[in-house]
């Protein structure tokens, strides 16, 4: 009977957590502010990086053979 008694207890303590759970309110969120700045752009130091890197890999792939 004392299983029994552990259950019906358990049963009424999550249906009362689920209820105050559910009655949680508050205030309406807040309006969403401006969009965020547009980021800095890609332009010169892009294809720069790009030949560096080409430069890098061919200089590796002539000192390995």
């Amino acid at each position: 009977m004392m299983i029994q008694n552990k259950r019906i207890f358990a049963s009424i303590l999550f249906v009362l957590i689920s209820f105050v759970c559910v009655a949680q309110g508050g205030p309406p969120p807040p309006v969403p502010g401006p969009p965020p700045p547009v980021g800095a752009p890609i332009d010169g130091g892009l294809l720069i990086g790009a030949c560096v890197a080409l430069c890098y890999g061919i200089k590796k792939l002539i000192k390995s053979n």
